[in-house]
């Protein structure tokens, strides 16, 4: 299974790291003071209006935008101006997609070109790796027309498990594959498949009010949460990483750094989960991604890997 492979494999990272270890006295007590009451996942505070459109709309966007929500790092970092002021990263990736879409009416992006995709994104400056995002964007248009009759949400429709959409995720779009070598044993993660996932799910129990089973998620490795529980000591840089990832160097895919901050993340999830009842993991992830906001005044830079999974 895909999500257990996840969790053991980076188990495993986490046990013979030599960069990044766990401190579980300082998790032990943050544990104490989660509040679990009143999780949300992202969707629900409906971002740009999002929630105003049809279901089938809505997914079939999450799909084109999350394939390509990667690596927004750098400097300066895209940035856009909106009715609502300036955004960037992500956030704007987001504005941009949805309204090209309520304005197109249009989640077909087999045919645009690499000119109109370009203006598109168009902000301060080119977002890094456009040439890939544009591959990806296109590839997954043309498999949806292709494979899935042209309709992403009509095709996962009758699915409600996290297992099941995962695996259809992973094995029809081979861009959200995100594997590692670490002491040349393959470690997975699946960012963006289990973000989709997430997402999928939660915004069918939240509009459809169907029953769905996201339980078996464990998180999504990037760089946000690491760079959170570094700055309340739950994770702790060994040797020369500090000053790396405090410089601002980037770090190498499948380097030794970069495995080990990701997993840490993964296991520090699921520990947590171990020690609490009645919450998911990916409950925690969506908890720890909006904890950051409280340590933003104490957080050092977060690490640099340039790459097409988070």
């Amino acid at each position: 299974m895909i999500l257990e492979n996840v969790k053991n494999t980076c188990k495993y990272v986490m046990n013979s790291s030599e960069h990044v270890k766990i401190n579980y006295n300082k998790l032990d007590e943050f544990i104490k003071n989660i509040d679990c009451n009143n999780l949300k996942n992202w969707l629900m505070f409906n971002p740009y209006n999002l929630l105003d459109l049809d279901i089938e709309i809505i997914i079939n966007l999450l799909l084109v935008f999350e394939c390509i929500c990667y690596s927004f790092w750098g400097e300066p970092k895209l940035t856009i101006e909106t009715e609502e002021g300036y955004k960037d990263g992500s956030d704007a990736l987001l504005y941009i997609m949805i309204n090209y879409v309520k304005k197109s009416n249009n989640v077909d992006f087999s045919e645009i070109s690499f000119d109109e995709f370009k203006h598109l994104l168009k902000g301060n400056v080119n977002i890094p790796l456009l040439k890939e995002r544009y591959e990806t964007i296109t590839e997954v248009s043309k498999i949806v027309n292709e494979k899935m009759n042209g309709n992403f949400y009509n095709y996962i429709k009758n699915l409600s498990s996290d297992v099941e959409l995962l695996d259809l995720i992973v094995n029809s779009f081979k861009t959200f594959k995100d594997e590692r070598k670490y002491n040349g044993k393959t470690i997975y993660f699946y960012k963006l498949a289990q973000l989709l996932t997430s997402d999928i799910l939660h915004i069918r129990e939240y509009l459809e009010n169907v029953k769905v089973d996201y339980s078996n998620l464990i998180g999504c490795a990037d760089y946000k949460i690491p760079q959170t529980l570094r700055a309340l000591g739950i994770i702790e840089y060994d040797y020369e990483l500090p000053n790396i990832v405090d410089a601002r160097q980037e770090l190498e895919i499948s380097s030794k750094y970069e495995v080990e901050i990701r997993a840490s993340r993964i296991v520090v999830i699921d520990y947590i989960k171990s020690k609490l009842k009645n919450v998911n993991s990916i409950d925690i992830n969506d908890y720890l991604f909006t904890y950051s906001k409280k340590v933003k005044n104490i957080v050092r830079p977060y690490h640099l890997c340039r790459n097409t999974n988070y």
